[in-house]
């Protein structure tokens, strides 16, 4: 399978030096065509796909990493275009990853200005590129991003990045990027390669009661769409969005609200990778409070082999990838600061009828490769030519799941048990738990023994078992705290145990 998203280490997208705020820009181009851009993308669905054409043109073409990090976007022509009301605008280049070219629109007036795209937009670094053409056909900006006094009064600082296919990451308060969220995902965790829709349009408007708000058109050969998002940003920042499909073929593998994220390695299965590191992750947990009224809690893991799981509901009061471990010394890594990256929660606005939350859990060595998706499958397929559009919101958070049951579980731990017998020993620990409740544990395959309950030091509440796996190949774990009448005293913790690469455990 095609990786979720082909882009290096998570610093990437923030990783253009922000530049000072600035009021010039090149002579504006007034965007033709229809003034709706929802009625655009209507339009772009009833006509046949067609594909960017040509490769990216000097200086833009064959870049490495260093190379395309060394372009900047110029303070006054692509860097700090003033929106109004604390709000600033950066345009991205194009290059490495970003081959595809974005039109951007600014608000000009009454309407809306495209701007034109240059090289002389950028500064390209001393003795990288020599001369720098003052044209180059065919390319455009790969995406924005967006600043606003987050952390410091009266400086704008970055908190929204839009860039890469339908991509974008946002953050809140003293956090640093991490995972990333998309407008719809096609074909993740299938067996055909996957499809990646593209932002085609971006469209500014002028801020209003200390939110920015843009639009965007989507573009792939499977469908057409449209995009709203209304940035709130602050301590949490909150996205609010309407996604708008466009089907032109009947859609079977589609995500609905899709986040990205990267594990590599924690407590569950640490031997992994051989890191000087505890923790390695962007997110560690998928939370998902169902339509049932329960919270199902389900660690995420580096598997063996690729892992799908479909979680079936009905009408889903949210879900989420989070980073749960919020200290220095759970990750011991002072450069990527994995302690500040956001969790990212989505609310979905209204009923979304029957359908399942999706992870996609994809093996890895390393770090640099994004292997973690979840989302939201609707049950019935979306018909070629119908229209279908799914309102929600995404805080971008640092704040720890919100679960109903008074137990919150803090951590899962695994490791080999230390005898013959090649059984592993699971540790769950919980949080605020009451007194008189009981372990309700169960699996679907291999043996659980030894189940304990028992407090620890620091107040917490403890369940530990043993599996033995046998010759399963994988085993689907669950386990909960349960008053005697049977009430949910803890969110249901869910576990697939999968087998090594090595054979074992």
């Amino acid at each position: 399978m095609r990786r979720a998203m082909r882009m290096p280490r998570r610093g990437f997208l923030g990783g253009l030096a922000a530049l000072g705020a600035g009021v010039f820009l090149p002579r504006p181009v007034f965007a033709d065509g229809p003034a709706s851009l929802l009625d655009e993308a209507r339009a772009l669905a009833r006509r046949p796909y067609r594909a960017p054409s040509g490769p990216l043109p000097p200086p833009f073409a064959g870049l490495d990493y260093d190379a395309y990090r060394s372009i900047r976007p110029i303070d006054g022509r692509s860097a700090g275009l003033e929106l109004g009301q604390d709000f600033v605008v950066d345009l991205l280049p194009p290059g490495l990853f970003y081959q595809n070219p974005v039109t951007v629109e600014l608000p000009d007036g009454d309407g809306w200005a495209m701007v034109p795209f240059s090289p002389t937009l950028f500064d390209f670094g001393a003795d990288r590129f020599g001369a720098v053409p003052d044209e180059a056909p065919g390319a455009g900006f790969s995406g924005l991003r967006l600043r606003h006094p987050i952390d410091r009064p009266g400086v704008m600082d970055e908190f929204l990045v839009l860039q890469g296919a339908s991509y974008f990451r946002a953050v809140g308060r003293a956090m640093q990027y991490g995972l990333s969220a998309r407008a719809v995902a096609l074909g993740t965790g299938g067996a055909a390669p996957e499809e990646f829709p593209r932002f085609t349009r971006l469209r500014l408007h002028p801020p209003e009661a200390g939110a920015a708000r843009l639009e965007a058109v989507i573009d792939s050969p499977s469908l057409a769409g449209h995009m709203t998002m209304v940035a709130h940003p602050g301590e949490t920042t909150r996205l609010d969005l309407s996604v708008t499909l466009m089907p032109r073929r009947r859609l079977t593998d589609v995500g609905i609200a899709p986040l990205t994220s990267m594990y590599l390695k924690g407590p569950l299965r640490a031997a992994v990778s051989d890191d000087f590191r505890p923790r390695v992750h962007d997110s560690d947990v998928l939370v998902i409070a169902n339509g049932a009224g329960d919270t199902l809690w389900r660690p995420i893991a580096n598997p063996a082999t690729l892992q799908t799981s479909a979680f079936a509901d009905e009408d889903p009061r949210a879900f989420g990838l989070y980073q749960t471990a919020r200290n220095f010394a759970d990750y011991e890594d002072a450069e990527a600061r994995y302690d500040r990256r956001p969790s990212a929660r989505v609310t979905p606005a209204g009923d979304w009828g029957r359908g399942a939350v999706m992870l996609v859990e994809i093996p890895t060595g390393d770090e640099f490769m994004d292997n973690i998706v979840a989302f939201w499958r609707p049950e019935v397929p979306l018909e070629a030519r119908s229209e279908h559009r799914f309102d929600y919101r995404i805080d971008w958070t640092a704040d720890a799941p919100d679960t109903r049951p008074p137990a919150r579980i803090v951590q899962t731990r695994s490791g080999r048990q230390h005898d013959l017998s090649g059984a592993l020993r699971y540790a769950i620990d919980y949080e605020d738990a009451p007194e008189g409740v009981a372990l309700d544990l169960g699996s679907n395959a291999g043996t659980v023994t030894g189940e304990t309950l028992h407090p620890i030091p620091g107040g917490r509440l403890r369940a530990s078992f043993l599996l033995a796996p046998g010759e399963a190949e994988a085993v689907e774990l669950r386990a909960a705290l349960r008053f005697a009448d049977g009430r949910a005293a803890s969110p249901v913790w869910l576990h697939r145990w999968t087998r090594a690469r090595d054979g074992g455990n």
